[in-house]
């Protein structure tokens, strides 16, 4: 592959993060986090959203560095090579959640719902692809 190419995919999984970082707010009122959080133990419930702006902050944080540190992840360095497998491990890991883990049974219905879900697994697969090949690349194993 060549670096332009793999320069790209970094920053189309840049802007990617950031879309997705966005798009995560909306989560709490699609979800009703509200409703549903209200009856646990204040200390659960603090966790909770604590985990939740981890997550977010996580997220955030590897778009700003795909876009804002592009050429530096292109390098061959043991840091770029680490944050890339760290993304990578990130979103296989989430993938393997989404789809072993999640019971979606009294997840709403409807086209909106079904649409994000796509979205999301998308956003994962990209980011899973883009970063573990970068990974391979960097460690010039591919």
């Amino acid at each position: 592959m060549d670096k332009e190419v793999l320069k790209n995919l970094i920053v189309l999984s840049g802007y990617g993060h950031l879309i997705l970082s966005m798009g995560s707010m909306l989560v709490p009122v699609a979800l009703n986090w509200k409703l549903h959080l209200k009856d646990l133990q204040p200390l659960l419930r603090q966790m909770f959203w604590t985990y939740a702006a981890y997550i977010l902050a996580i997220n955030l944080t590897f778009g700003l560095i795909c876009l804002f540190g592009t050429d530096e992840l292109l390098g061959t360095t043991f840091l770029a090579k680490s944050i890339h497998l760290l993304i990578g491990i990130y979103w296989l890991t989430r993938i393997g959640i989404q789809f072993f883990y999640f019971d979606t049974t009294h997840a709403p219905e409807g086209i909106i719902f079904t649409l994000g879900e796509i979205i999301l697994v998308f956003l994962f697969v990209l980011f899973a692809i883009v970063h573990t090949f970068a990974f391979l690349f960097t460690s010039s194993w591919v």
